[in-house]
């Protein structure tokens, strides 16, 4: 019997993402993106059996894009297309798994909009054209938030009057839900423990980064609250500033909220910090010739993220493993190592010959004699994507994938 397959979407406000996923393999058949839609340079560029192929698309929109995307799925997949599976960044308290689109899930990504104004909408506008261009298939949203929805009270509720959150629904509602739930189940695959029996720390680093305590296959604590710039520093985000740094910036400087909106999320983080770039490629070669911002940069970085972990671990009843994943945590042997470093006390230390092993996709245990479990895996978000879309409609398979 051959395996249902699942077109994945991820829209943004210019660009699709996609990929058909079949649950049997390892590798995508089909994958790529559509690029600078709503401009004479839009393109869609895809990979079909490791070959690469483009389409211009000059002033395509995002139905436009995926009418030109729609033959080739369907000529690779057939009779297998059994639904397509949407990343929708916000959920808000609503959405706790994934659901199938209807009109009233619609009506409620809508309404969670203004919780994610650059996201929300840009990802309805895939999920619109998808639904007129496939209209007898299943759709299912898969949200970044919905992981997180099994945090407690007391690690989603801000200390702020009770009306801000009865009524703006003010709260920590964490991302990066799907890397966190994949990494965290492949890691219990891998070392042969039940995953609902079992205690992780998760780091997803790449420009946005996000730890997450994992217990018992729930989330329990993260770092990022009610939009993506809380918690760690980022590629150009701060992360965690003074709450009355607002206030003092327009005081001194006379900037508007927005102007240092602004500033925290695109001109902060690793680009702040080093002065140079965003890139912590970049970043450690210039680390590596003296740059000093570079340098520090590195070092606020891991320590942060050090700290954000150790500070997660008091939603655990069990540690069975770290887990570092993303562009930054799958590919930088000197983050791993630095950010290790720093949790001495909790008896976790690096094996350098395993840690300088473990890039460009490779994964494994890199931890040292004696210390608890420290893991790289890759994420595979189109992958967590597609399985919930199966569950979501029936079709999953018992066995983990």
């Amino acid at each position: 019997m051959t395996t249902p397959l699942v077109l994945v979407i991820n829209c943004g406000s210019s660009s699709i993402k996609f990929a058909l996923v079949d649950e049997d393999s390892s590798v995508f058949p089909l994958e790529g993106q559509a690029e600078r839609l709503n401009s004479p340079e839009a393109v869609l560029r895809w990979q079909q059996d490791g070959e690469q192929q483009e389409q211009p698309l000059a002033d395509a929109d995002h139905r436009q894009a995926l009418e030109a995307l729609l033959p080739r799925v369907q000529a690779y997949a057939g009779n297998r297309l059994a639904a397509i599976g949407h990343r929708v960044v916000h959920g808000g308290e609503q959405f706790t798994a994934a659901g199938l689109l209807d009109d009233a899930a619609l009506a409620a990504i809508r309404a969670a909009s203004p919780l994610a104004p650059l996201h929300n909408p840009a990802n309805l506008l895939g999920i619109d054209a998808a639904r007129t261009l496939f209209a007898d298939l299943p759709q299912v949203a898969v949200f970044d938030t919905a992981f997180h929805q099994s945090l407690p009270e007391h690690a989603y509720r801000y200390a702020l009057p009770i009306e801000l959150y009865q009524q703006q629904r003010i709260r920590r509602y964490g991302f990066h839900g799907t890397s966190h739930c994949y990494v965290t189940r492949r890691a219990a695959s891998l070392t042969g423990l039940p995953v609902d029996t079992s205690g992780w720390l998760s780091a997803h680093l790449g420009n946005g980064c996000s730890s997450c305590a994992v217990q018992d296959g729930h989330s329990r604590d993260t770092s990022m609250g009610f939009t993506p710039l809380e918690g760690l520093v980022m590629g150009t985000r701060s992360g965690d500033v003074d709450p009355s740094l607002h206030a003092f910036l327009e005081r001194e400087l006379g900037w508007s909220a927005q102007h240092t909106d602004q500033v925290l999320s695109r001109e902060s983080g690793l680009l702040g910090l080093s002065g140079l770039s965003n890139d912590m490629r970049t970043l450690e070669q210039a680390s590596n010739d003296g740059h000093e911002g570079a340098t520090l940069a590195i070092e606020v970085f891991c320590y942060r993220l050090a700290k954000s972990l150790a500070g997660q671990a008091c939603a655990l009843t069990r540690l069975d493993g770290l887990i570092f994943t993303g562009g930054i945590g799958e590919n930088s042997a000197l983050v791993r190592a630095k950010t290790v470093s720093h949790l001495r006390l909790m008896g976790l230390a690096i094996n350098d010959d395993a840690n300088r092993r473990c890039v460009g996709g490779a994964s494994g245990e890199i931890q040292a004699d004696n210390s608890p479990r420290i893991l790289v895996i890759p994420t595979n978000e189109e992958r967590q994507i597609a399985l919930e879309t199966l569950a979501a409609i029936g079709a999953d398979k018992d066995e983990e994938s």
